[in-house]
């Protein structure tokens, strides 16, 4: 009987590890490339089987069904080249990839990439390519399979295919923590109120539904300066900001001001990008001078978009607190480096000042500032000429 047990017990172990197999994570998605062709990466800590149920030909939608994958909530981005936008969810408990496309185009190859060459995970590469145009005097016509397309994707998609919603990811960057402080005050250290504030700013972004946010710190912990710039850089931010309050020489002083990167600053950005993140092109043959030469241009265009932002930033907190004289700085601060996130810092004011202080303390006048920092990002992503995200 008991050898019996034993037998039966082993029967429902094995059964057990057929019927919950270790899942696969959907770590992260990549693109590169132009408006020819793009190609899209799909980050797995794990080896699995990808189907691709639309290539993308019928509709300008590519669907891509990943089982026994599990990706985040809310993983999405703007896209790139051939890619309008793409969205990752869960449908009938395996992830699911939808692309929309900004052309004829569709799935060119597929394939897997394991672990070398110092990339510890897999790589599921897909190339979308724009369809060439006909002849002269042919007429295109649709095959069976492309016909039939849109019945097969009845169980996946919304009947009218409404273009896919995207929010804006915001990294907000509560300054020091930890064991690293900050400025000190009369009241407290610098670090408390700088995570009031994030909290309070995060709060009123959600609120509208239009953001997705990101804490570098949520709880009084250290985060080293270059990890909070790898957070931005993991979410893909749309927009860095970190909220600082200073301390001045004398206790007069007080004002609220924002930095950007300086122009001295921008060749150490090369230290937060990698070649395979970065430098990974569908189109380009490996030309290093045109590698360098696209990276300039992003860091410019970068950089060009955090000042217009912190323009915009200055313009709507003036009627909350008092602005240094010259309130828009720029400097070498490593939160502000990475070269493809637009990124400012804010100094709230002077935690050594008395009414500095006693504006970053009060829950009010806290929210009236935040919310005008809201205001901003509102404003700064509601021009109608903005640069899409990466």
């Amino acid at each position: 009987m008991l050898a019996a047990a034993a037998a039966g017990l082993g029967l429902i172990a094995v059964a057990a590890s057929h019927a919950a197999p270790d899942t696969v994570s959907l770590l992260k998605v990549r693109l590169g490339g132009d408006g020819a062709e793009t190609r899209v990466v799909i980050d797995l800590d794990k080896s699995a089987s990808v189907k691709v149920v639309s290539d993308g030909a019928a509709d300008r939608r590519v669907v891509v069904m990943m089982p026994g994958v599990d990706a985040p909530e809310g993983l999405q981005g703007a896209g790139r080249g051939v890619v309008k936008a793409w969205l990752v969810d869960e449908v009938q408990g395996q992830a699911r990839l939808q692309m929309d496309l900004t052309a004829d185009a569709k799935v060119k190859r597929r394939f897997l990439l394991p672990p070398a060459d110092g990339i510890a995970h897999y790589r599921y590469v897909i190339d979308v390519a724009t369809i060439g145009a006909a002849a002269p005097g042919a007429t295109l016509t649709r095959t069976a399979a492309a016909q039939s397309a849109p019945a097969l994707r009845t169980q996946f998609l919304p009947a009218k295919k409404p273009p896919l919603a995207l929010k804006k990811v915001v990294v907000i960057d509560a300054g020091h923590g930890g064991k690293d402080v900050g400025a000190s005050g009369a009241h407290g250290y610098e670090k408390d109120i700088n995570l009031a504030a994030a909290q309070t700013l995060k709060a009123r972004l959600e609120k509208t539904g239009r953001y997705k946010v990101v804490m570098t710190r949520n709880s009084d912990v250290y985060i080293p300066l270059e990890t909070r710039v790898r957070i931005a850089q993991r979410a893909d931010a749309d927009l860095f900001i970190s909220l600082h309050s200073d301390s001045g020489p004398t206790s007069s002083l007080k004002g609220a001001s924002v930095y950007t990167l300086s122009d001295k600053a921008s060749r150490r950005a090369t230290q937060f990008v990698s070649k395979d993140d970065w430098f990974m092109k569908a189109s380009l043959s490996g030309d290093q001078g045109v590698r360098d030469i696209l990276f300039d241009l992003t860091q410019r265009a970068t950089r060009n978009r955090s000042a217009i932002f912190a323009q915009t930033l200055l313009a709507n907190i003036e009627g909350e607190t008092p602005l240094l004289r010259r309130s828009h700085r720029d400097a070498g601060l490593v939160v502000l480096l990475a070269p493809d996130v637009p990124a400012v810092l804010l100094e709230m004011g002077f935690v050594n000042n008395p009414e500095d202080e006693a504006r970053l303390r009060d829950p009010a006048s806290r929210a009236r500032l935040m919310n005008a920092v809201a205001e901003a990002i509102d404003s700064h992503f509601g021009q109608s000429l903005k640069v899409a995200a990466r």
